[in-house]
């Protein structure tokens, strides 16, 4: 019977949780192929801005595919049934075969479905970080995710003052991200140039993803707190119940003794 996967779930699993050295060849990438797909987002507007693939986008392109293919080659070639770990992984695959396609592409300025496929890359690369980072969805890994906001935003801010031009500081940009994210909209600061409307679709995604969860983190600590408070108060009449008991026999037992008697 092959060892069911866990966390399974958008075309993507982790590897089953009875494999301990799987589980941390998993671990071990996950952070190369996150760092790798990241890289993916300017590639995309350093491909954009320019009227051809430049060698950089190129490289990050390929390197972030080729990243996903040896992640999930060597955590496979740790199981005992590798092909249903690749297909419990098909938008790996998928989103591997992608930044190789975006990589070979003519530009996205002359061919609308150059630009389309990009723009389906970078949608699969936002899910798969997502996903990757769901595990700090916990009690503990509150602080993680605030810092990851607080780093999405920041950079989200660059991006801004970097593509759009009424944006003339680092401020600016990071209010734009802001209003952006949250999807306030207060309109004093808009995208106007084409780069800047499609990276605010990107910003509007990645805020979606990482205030859910931090939310979902917010939520969780007050679940767990609260279970844990529950759990104590059951615990102390568990004591309390077994002291009266331990009382209880040693009352019938000084019984016993003077019948005895």
């Amino acid at each position: 019977m092959p060892h069911r996967l866990s966390t399974r779930s958008w075309g993507l699993a982790r590897p089953p949780a009875m494999n301990a050295a799987a589980l941390r060849t998993e671990k071990r990438w996950r952070w190369p192929v996150l760092i790798g797909l990241l890289c993916t987002i300017p590639a995309f507007y350093i491909e954009l801005l320019e009227d051809l693939p430049t060698p950089l986008a190129v490289a990050i392109y390929l390197g972030a595919a080729g990243l996903i293919v040896l992640s999930l080659s060597l955590v496979a070639s740790q199981l005992s049934h590798p092909r249903q770990y690749l297909r419990s992984n098909a938008m790996d695959l998928v989103l591997a075969v992608g930044l190789v396609a975006a990589a070979l592409l003519p530009p996205s300025v002359h061919s609308q479905l150059a630009l389309g496929l990009r723009l389906f890359v970078a949608m699969l690369t936002l899910v798969h970080m997502a996903w990757a980072i769901k595990f700090w969805v916990t009690r503990g890994g509150l602080g993680y995710l605030l810092a990851l906001a607080m780093l999405v935003l920041f950079f989200c801010g660059v991006g801004f003052w970097a593509l759009e031009p009424r944006v003339h500081s680092l401020g600016d940009g990071l209010w734009l991200a802001f209003t952006t994210a949250a999807t306030v909209g207060y309109g004093d600061i808009v995208p106007t140039t084409p780069a800047a409307k499609i990276f605010s679709v990107f910003v509007v995604l990645l805020g979606y993803a990482v205030l859910s969860l931090v939310t979902a983190a917010i939520a969780s600590f007050w679940v767990e707190t609260s279970e844990r408070r529950m759990e104590q108060d059951i615990l102390r009449d568990m004591h309390a119940q077994l002291r009266s008991v331990h009382e209880e026999l040693a009352a019938l037992k000084d019984e016993l003794k003077r019948l005895e008697r």
